[in-house]
């Protein structure tokens, strides 16, 4: 049976009788917001579910027709309906846009003008198409990318695909779609829906990573970081998933298991490419202090980077005997100070040297623990919530400090990516350290006494700085009692690097980037294996690109050996230079590559010969706008600053950094959902009297049973119980994402443009509301009305507009000029939504005018322009100009219309104040008199009185004398 849920489908049982019913499902499934909402299609689906006891083609075609039909009359019942004719308006100047590429950006420009690159984070080309969050940021750009070409700049304002990832390759595995194909086809989905919207991007600039054409500089950048020894392979532990037979990048592990198909995940060290991006920690971090970035953004880098400065010290192993043997642990702290309430150390799981430091008794203890260990992501590890747990080795070491043997412990808390992957334990002022020592008893002392307190009553860690306490040692010559925190450390490090114990060190959170995939749909690594010796040698840059090779079967091999080892052909060769027998790297290179450096690409698409020419990456650089969202904050962010810095030394580029002004859009929410809460008898209960929403079921509420009360919503028939009202992030599973599709069937695409900048400020999250986007239509439609006039009762309008080529006056003059001044400041301070509630008032005014001067019309659709282009371009046409209005200049406001130019005057009779009135600075006597005369209050001062004279300050006072004695008529 027809459905009408966000997709319709005949019953499987249906549709090999009745091909023609797919047609059916497909018609009003393109139509379904429309459609669905008449009564006159409850008997086609009716008649469509009764169609399954029936195998007549006739009646399928019955249908179809019945289908087009009522297609064809709702149609017209909404041209009828519609406020103004957007379903002709937009398909028209879309058109006109494209056929004569009115964005492009030529390649030879004049560089003495201004330029402006406004760049969106380029999207991922899914299967799901676009929903209405996806044009927030577009649309943000988009208006900025309109202004500043009014604005007489040199636009770059492209968009390409980052189309190289996972998602396509598992949908090849699942249906044998080789994943080219899949990312084709919604690439083209993707690129319609955008264009539907209006954007002014330059098309002709479009980019896609998986294109061998741009790839090729991908790979080319590669190997300029093998030379720099950037690029380099190394044994690293990672999440070996031996059911799926591939490695799985840390957010597919979700509590030790696949997130695809809830398989055993472990972890385990494997030859991996990595990038060196350690070796530009400080500079990535220094040069943050110089960007126009949000804060936040800059301060999740730093945290990610996470330099500290501190001191690396060796601890030596001691036998049973108590004897020192040549193994020495390493361990890296930032606070050298405490090293006197070291009183045990904690080495990671992985750790090396683990295996050396097991006593006999404990080896099995030790060894089980580990295997729980290498099923646990990082997070779970150092989830600073979790209860602490580990292993005594049944070793010892010997603290440098006051030479006492402490135990050696193994704990998962402890990372074998971070530092030294061991750490010296001080439970008296660390708390992880401390609930650790209180769960396994070992000892705790306080070295570290608060300035604010006694240092003899501890009962809780202190992790601060104060005065050094039971801190000196006559055996190792280290004496800091009594030295505040930050001396003593500088002390402490000063003996270690005197007695040969350790040295000073600067340490970082930030690990070198793992580079590899064990994927089919990535770029190729352009490197190739000796098989003599196992040499890697790098492809020579003239054969670039190394392209994909074709293959039918992209399952994971089960042995870790990635899916391209498959490419018996592809993956023997031989070395170039000495002839020597090959194998090609089958690893490929993780999505993030191509979205590192494709801003750059944009400045010179069609480039053969380089990467980007020199003239035009100076020219463009750095990208004006960047606009994307905060789930990129870091690791895109910073691997596209990495990669910029290196380009930067090898003259690739001409700028330290990238990106300028980096914005991050908010989420669009999900429409709010109501749900009520059910106790164990399934009767509803008030959202209040819940203590614990997860203890009871819970049942989705109708909107239209729905009401509020006060701050909260209730139910309608029963007000006593409060409901649960919530929006949610929108996803399929959750069911309530919203089509831009469907939105600009109903109400056009300059709707939707400018209700998703009317939600709200564009960095904030927001709700969708669908019948919230009326509002801006009916605004839409209203300057419409106002511009051409009404419509005719078959729904036509008139020719041309409804302007007159007559001098605007003052007032008329001042509410354009007012709504120039502030849209052009909101527009630049990206504040959208208060730039439309301007034009809003311009509009409000303009309906009470008698005349529509069209100096002050074209100027506001000019103003209108970036934000509802299609409008814009229809009306600035029928003003009666014959080219498109993108490059037009945007007005200017003049300040003289911008001044509070009214005052209130005050009026006396025969010298006492009798009322005020409103005029012009300006204002004649004769004009102000007038108007005191036709004043209620005043009036009747002056009515039938004779006016001897009048005394006028202009700006400041009328005072009329009156001859009390004779009595005439004002004269009105």
């Amino acid at each position: 049976m027809l459905q009408t849920s966000t997709h319709h489908h005949f019953p499987p049982q249906l549709l090999p009788r009745h091909p023609l019913c797919l047609r059916i499902s497909l018609i009003i499934s393109a139509h379904r917001r429309p459609l669905l909402r008449h009564q006159s299609y409850t008997h086609i689906r009716l008649r469509v579910s009764s169609c399954t006891k029936s195998s007549s083609k006739n009646t399928v075609a019955e249908l179809v027709k019945a289908v087009d039909g009522q297609k064809a009359n709702d149609q017209q019942q909404q041209q009828v309906k519609r406020p103004y004719p957007f379903h002709e308006i937009e398909p028209k100047w879309q058109h006109y846009w494209e056929e004569n590429k009115t964005f492009r950006t030529p390649d030879e420009i004049d560089t003495s003008k201004p330029k402006f690159y406004v760049l969106d984070m380029f999207p991922y080309p899914s299967g799901a198409g676009l929903h209405v969050g996806h044009p927030l940021g577009y649309t943000a750009t988009d208006i900025l990318a309109r202004f500043k070409r009014m604005q007489g700049f040199n636009v770059l304002h492209p968009m390409g695909w980052d189309a190289f990832g996972l998602p396509a390759e598992q949908y090849a595995i699942e249906t044998g779609t080789h994943p080219k194909i899949t990312t084709l086809r919604n690439i083209s989905r993707f690129r319609s829906q955008l264009k539907s919207l209006g954007f002014s991007y330059d098309w002709d600039r479009e980019i896609s990573t998986t294109e061998p054409d741009y790839y090729k500089w991908t790979q080319w950048i590669f190997l300029q970081l093998m030379k720099r020894g950037l690029a380099y392979q190394a044994e690293v532990p990672v999440n070996w998933c031996p059911a799926l037979g591939t490695v799985l990048a840390n957010e597919e592990v979700v509590d030790g298991v696949s997130e695809r198909g809830g398989h055993p995940v472990i972890r385990k060290p494997m030859r991996q490419w990595m990038l060196r991006i350690t070796a530009y920690a400080d500079r990535l971090l220094e040069d943050l202090d110089d960007l126009d970035w949000p804060e936040s953004i800059k301060e999740m880098q730093r945290n990610w980077i996470g330099r500290s400065e501190g001191a690396e010290l060796d601890f030596v192993v001691i036998n049973g005997n108590g004897q020192e043997e040549e193994k020495r642990i390493t361990v890296y702290t930032t606070r050298p100070d405490t090293i006197f309430g070291a009183t045990y150390l904690v080495l990671a799981p992985e750790h090396p040297i683990l295996s050396s430091v097991l006593s006999e008794a404990q080896s099995k203890h030790v060894e089980e623990y580990r295997e729980l260990a290498i099923r646990k992501s990082d997070l779970e590890r150092t989830e600073l919530q979790k209860e602490k747990t580990g292993v005594f080795t049944g070793c010892y070491a010997r603290n440098p400090a006051n030479g006492q043997a402490i135990p050696i412990w193994v704990a998962d808390y402890v990372l074998g990516s971070y530092g030294t992957g061991a750490i010296m334990a001080v439970p008296a002022h660390d708390t992880r350290d401390y609930e650790f020592a209180v769960k396994y008893s070992i000892p705790i002392s306080w070295v570290v006494k608060p300035d604010d307190g006694d240092g003899g009553n501890f009962e809780r860690p202190y992790s601060g700085e104060g005065t050094m306490i039971n801190a000196s040692s006559s055996e190792s010559g280290l004496d800091i009692n009594g030295l505040p925190s930050k001396d003593a450390a500088s002390r402490v490090i000063q003996w270690l690097e005197k007695s040969g114990n350790g040295k000073q060190k600067v340490n970082y959170k930030l690990r070198d980037w793992l580079f590899a995939r064990q994927r089919y749909w990535g770029e190729p690594i352009p490197v190739i294996f000796l098989d003599d010796t196992g040499e890697g040698i790098p492809v020579s840059e003239t054969e670039l690109p190394l392209t994909l090779p074709e293959l039918d079967d992209f399952t994971p091999t089960g042995t870790g050996e990635p899916p391209l080892s498959k490419a018996d052909s592809w993956v023997i060769t031989k070395d170039p230079l000495s002839g020597k027998a090959a194998r090609r790297e089958t690893n490929t290179m993780p999505q993030w590559a191509g979205s590192c450096w494709y801003y750059l690409r944009f400045m010179d698409p069609k480039n053969s010969s380089a990467l980007v020419d020199k003239a035009k990456e100076q020219y463009w650089s750095p990208v004006d706008v960047y606009v994307g969202g905060a789930e990129h904050a870091v690791l895109h962010l910073l691997y596209a600053r990495f990669w910029h810095k290196v380009l930067y030394d090898i003259g690739v580029v001409s700028t330290k950094e990238p990106f300028k002004c980096v914005i991050n859009q908010g989420i669009i929410l999900g429409e709010v959902q109501y749900t009520a809460c059910k106790d164990d008898k399934g009767n509803l209960i008030s959202a209040d009297s819940v203590a614990e929403l997860a203890e009871y079921n819970q049942e989705k509420i109708p909107e239209e049973k729905v009401m509020k009360s006060g701050d909260f919503f209730v139910l309608k028939d029963n007000p006593n119980v409060r409901l649960i009202a919530r929006a949610h992030k929108m996803s399929k599973s959750r069911g309530n994402v919203i089509n831009p599709d469907d939105v600009v069937l109903e109400y056009g695409a300059d709707s939707l443009r400018l209700y998703e900048m009317f939600m709200g400020p564009l960095r904030d999250s927001k709700t969708w509301n669908t019948s919230g986007i009326e509002g801006v239509h009916r605004f839409l439609a209203r300057s419409w009305r106002l511009i051409v006039g009404s419509p005719s009762p078959a729904g036509s309008y008139p020719d041309g507009t409804s302007t007159v080529d007559e001098k605007p006056s003052i007032e008329q003059l001042r509410s354009l000029h007012r709504c120039i001044d502030k849209v052009t400041e909101e527009i630049e301070g990206t504040r959208f939504n208060t730039g439309i509630s301007a034009m809003m008032e311009f509009i409000n005014a303009a309906y009470k005018w008698d005349k529509l001067p069209r100096s002050i019309i074209e100027a506001f659709v000019l103003l209108l322009s970036p934000y509802a282009p299609h409008m814009a371009e229809e009306l600035w046409s029928r003003l009666g100009h014959s080219n498109s209005l993108a490059y037009e200049p945007f007005p200017k406001a003049d300040a003289a219309y911008l001044k509070e130019s009214t005052v209130v005057l005050p009026v006396q009779i025969n010298g006492k104040t009798r009322g005020t009135i409103q005029v012009e600075e300006t204002c004649t006597e004769e004009e102000a008199f007038r108007l005191a005369s036709l004043d209620t209050k005043l009036s009747k001062f002056l009515d039938g009185k004779s006016i001897r004279k009048r005394i006028y300050v202009q700006g400041k006072i009328l005072n009329i004398v009156i001859d009390a004695q004779k009595k005439v008529k004002v004269a009105q």
